[in-house]
Protein backbone atom coordinates (compact mmCIF):
# COMPACT_ATOMS: atom_id res chain seq x y z
CA UNK A 1 0.00 0.00 0.00
CA UNK A 2 2.11 2.86 -1.21
CA UNK A 3 1.39 6.04 -0.36
CA UNK A 4 2.51 9.56 -0.57
CA UNK A 5 -0.20 12.20 1.08
CA UNK A 6 -1.86 12.35 4.34
CA UNK A 7 -4.99 14.60 4.66
CA UNK A 8 -8.35 15.18 5.60
CA UNK A 9 -8.77 14.23 9.09
CA UNK A 10 -12.03 14.09 10.63
CA UNK A 11 -13.65 12.97 13.21
CA UNK A 12 -17.30 12.52 14.89
CA UNK A 13 -18.62 11.52 18.35
CA UNK A 14 -19.62 8.47 19.28
CA UNK A 15 -22.60 7.89 21.36
CA UNK A 16 -23.61 4.40 23.37
CA UNK A 17 -26.97 3.27 24.41
CA UNK A 18 -27.56 1.38 27.84
CA UNK A 19 -26.89 -1.72 25.91
CA UNK A 20 -23.39 -0.13 24.24
CA UNK A 21 -24.30 -0.06 20.77
CA UNK A 22 -22.62 2.75 19.34
CA UNK A 23 -24.11 6.10 16.82
CA UNK A 24 -21.99 8.43 15.58
CA UNK A 25 -22.20 12.37 14.98
CA UNK A 26 -21.92 14.45 11.96
CA UNK A 27 -18.32 14.13 11.05
CA UNK A 28 -16.28 17.29 10.94
CA UNK A 29 -12.08 18.54 10.38
CA UNK A 30 -10.76 18.49 13.79
CA UNK A 31 -6.88 19.84 12.36
CA UNK A 32 -4.94 19.24 9.60
CA UNK A 33 -2.93 16.13 9.22
CA UNK A 34 1.11 15.65 8.93
CA UNK A 35 1.06 12.07 9.80
CA UNK A 36 -0.86 9.11 11.10
CA UNK A 37 0.59 5.73 12.15
CA UNK A 38 -1.31 3.17 13.38
CA UNK A 39 -0.45 -0.11 14.96
CA UNK A 40 -2.61 -2.84 15.95
CA UNK A 41 -2.02 -5.97 18.78
CA UNK A 42 -3.65 -9.20 18.13
CA UNK A 43 -4.56 -12.33 20.59
CA UNK A 44 -3.17 -15.44 19.09
CA UNK A 45 -3.76 -19.05 19.82
CA UNK A 46 -1.54 -22.22 18.88
CA UNK A 47 -3.73 -26.10 19.05
CA UNK A 48 -1.53 -28.54 19.11
CA UNK A 49 -2.22 -31.83 18.09
CA UNK A 50 0.11 -35.03 16.54
CA UNK A 51 3.38 -33.34 17.55
CA UNK A 52 2.38 -30.11 15.86
CA UNK A 53 0.33 -27.12 14.92
CA UNK A 54 -3.19 -28.33 14.17
CA UNK A 55 -5.03 -25.26 14.41
CA UNK A 56 -3.99 -21.01 14.62
CA UNK A 57 -6.67 -18.60 15.39
CA UNK A 58 -5.73 -14.88 15.48
CA UNK A 59 -8.22 -11.66 16.72
CA UNK A 60 -7.95 -8.08 16.64
CA UNK A 61 -6.62 -7.18 20.48
CA UNK A 62 -6.69 -3.50 20.19
CA UNK A 63 -5.01 -0.66 18.13
CA UNK A 64 -2.61 2.58 18.66
CA UNK A 65 -3.41 5.51 16.03
CA UNK A 66 -0.42 8.27 16.68
CA UNK A 67 -1.45 11.37 14.88
CA UNK A 68 0.81 14.10 13.73
CA UNK A 69 -1.48 17.61 13.38
CA UNK A 70 -0.95 21.16 12.66
CA UNK A 71 -2.42 22.60 16.07
CA UNK A 72 -5.65 21.36 18.60
CA UNK A 73 -7.69 24.16 18.82
CA UNK A 74 -9.55 24.65 22.09
CA UNK A 75 -12.90 22.99 20.70
CA UNK A 76 -11.00 20.00 19.36
CA UNK A 77 -8.78 19.42 22.44
CA UNK A 78 -12.55 19.32 24.46
CA UNK A 79 -14.39 16.97 21.74
CA UNK A 80 -11.00 15.02 21.58
CA UNK A 81 -9.43 14.69 24.89
CA UNK A 82 -12.07 15.70 27.78
CA UNK A 83 -10.76 18.46 28.52
CA UNK A 84 -12.99 21.59 29.72
CA UNK A 85 -12.89 25.65 27.99
CA UNK A 86 -13.97 27.23 30.63
CA UNK A 87 -15.69 30.91 30.54
CA UNK A 88 -12.92 32.90 29.19
CA UNK A 89 -11.75 30.43 26.83
CA UNK A 90 -9.14 28.81 28.76
CA UNK A 91 -8.36 24.95 28.28
CA UNK A 92 -8.46 23.13 31.85
CA UNK A 93 -7.44 19.61 31.99
CA UNK A 94 -8.19 18.04 35.49
CA UNK A 95 -7.18 14.97 36.99
CA UNK A 96 -10.67 13.48 36.59
CA UNK A 97 -10.95 14.88 32.45
CA UNK A 98 -11.60 11.73 30.77
CA UNK A 99 -11.49 10.94 26.75
CA UNK A 100 -14.55 10.31 24.95
CA UNK A 101 -14.64 7.95 22.05
CA UNK A 102 -14.76 9.23 18.59
CA UNK A 103 -14.56 7.91 15.17
CA UNK A 104 -11.78 8.89 13.30
CA UNK A 105 -11.68 9.20 9.20
CA UNK A 106 -9.19 10.20 6.74
CA UNK A 107 -7.36 9.54 3.25
CA UNK A 108 -4.33 8.73 2.05
CA UNK A 109 -3.20 9.99 -1.52
CA UNK A 110 -1.34 7.36 -3.63
CA UNK A 111 1.19 7.87 -6.25
CA UNK A 112 -1.84 7.41 -9.20
CA UNK A 113 -3.52 10.21 -7.89
CA UNK A 114 -6.56 8.18 -6.23
CA UNK A 115 -6.84 8.48 -2.80
CA UNK A 116 -7.50 5.54 0.21
CA UNK A 117 -10.16 6.22 2.45
CA UNK A 118 -9.99 4.79 6.09
CA UNK A 119 -12.20 5.03 9.34
CA UNK A 120 -11.11 3.86 12.67
CA UNK A 121 -14.75 3.27 14.50
CA UNK A 122 -13.84 3.68 18.23
CA UNK A 123 -10.98 5.69 18.94
CA UNK A 124 -9.95 7.05 22.77
CA UNK A 125 -6.97 9.75 22.87
CA UNK A 126 -4.44 10.32 25.64
CA UNK A 127 -3.86 13.80 26.84
CA UNK A 128 -0.50 14.32 24.82
CA UNK A 129 2.42 16.00 25.98
CA UNK A 130 3.93 19.22 25.09
CA UNK A 131 6.95 20.04 23.41
CA UNK A 132 8.39 23.34 23.06
CA UNK A 133 11.83 24.62 22.02
CA UNK A 134 13.35 28.28 21.38
CA UNK A 135 13.85 29.82 18.18
CA UNK A 136 17.46 29.19 17.24
CA UNK A 137 19.47 29.49 14.04
CA UNK A 138 17.14 27.98 11.99
CA UNK A 139 12.96 27.93 12.22
CA UNK A 140 11.94 24.46 13.47
CA UNK A 141 7.97 23.56 13.80
CA UNK A 142 6.56 21.62 17.00
CA UNK A 143 3.77 20.23 16.32
CA UNK A 144 1.22 18.19 18.67
CA UNK A 145 1.06 14.49 18.44
CA UNK A 146 -2.26 12.92 19.55
CA UNK A 147 -1.64 8.85 20.85
CA UNK A 148 -5.34 6.75 20.57
CA UNK A 149 -6.10 3.39 21.39
CA UNK A 150 -8.25 1.82 18.72
CA UNK A 151 -11.02 -0.27 19.97
CA UNK A 152 -13.32 -2.68 18.23
CA UNK A 153 -16.77 -0.90 18.23
CA UNK A 154 -19.57 -2.72 20.79
CA UNK A 155 -22.24 -2.56 17.41
CA UNK A 156 -22.18 -5.78 15.27
CA UNK A 157 -22.46 -5.78 11.42
CA UNK A 158 -24.59 -7.12 9.20
CA UNK A 159 -22.10 -10.45 9.59
CA UNK A 160 -22.76 -9.99 13.11
CA UNK A 161 -18.98 -9.25 13.30
CA UNK A 162 -17.62 -5.83 15.56
CA UNK A 163 -14.99 -3.68 12.76
CA UNK A 164 -12.88 -1.69 14.16
CA UNK A 165 -11.67 0.07 10.90
CA UNK A 166 -13.45 0.33 7.19
CA UNK A 167 -11.31 1.46 4.24
CA UNK A 168 -11.51 1.63 0.66
CA UNK A 169 -9.51 2.47 -2.42
CA UNK A 170 -10.76 5.12 -5.00
CA UNK A 171 -10.57 3.12 -8.82
CA UNK A 172 -10.34 -0.44 -7.46
CA UNK A 173 -12.38 -2.86 -9.23
CA UNK A 174 -15.70 -3.13 -6.74
CA UNK A 175 -15.00 0.38 -5.25
CA UNK A 176 -18.32 1.70 -4.84
CA UNK A 177 -17.63 5.74 -6.42
CA UNK A 178 -20.49 6.89 -4.81
CA UNK A 179 -18.87 5.89 -1.68
CA UNK A 180 -15.93 7.40 -2.04
CA UNK A 181 -17.44 10.74 -2.94
CA UNK A 182 -19.41 10.58 0.35
CA UNK A 183 -16.71 9.34 2.82
CA UNK A 184 -16.63 11.76 5.26
CA UNK A 185 -20.64 12.89 5.05
CA UNK A 186 -21.58 10.46 7.67
CA UNK A 187 -19.26 7.35 9.49
CA UNK A 188 -19.09 4.31 7.02
CA UNK A 189 -21.40 1.86 7.81
CA UNK A 190 -20.25 -1.93 6.30
CA UNK A 191 -23.08 -2.91 3.76
CA UNK A 192 -23.21 -6.58 2.56
CA UNK A 193 -25.17 -8.49 -0.28
CA UNK A 194 -29.03 -9.24 0.63
CA UNK A 195 -28.98 -6.41 3.03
Amino acid sequence: MATIGFDKLYTATVTEDENGVETYGTPEVIAKGISADISVEADSADLYADDGVDEHFEEFKKGTLTLGVNDISSAAAAKLLGVIVDSKGVVVSAAESSAPAVAVGFRARKANGKYRYFWLYKVKFSVPGTKLATKGETIAFTTPELTGTIMRRNKPDGNGKHPWKAEITEGETGADASTVTNWFSTVYEPAYSGQ
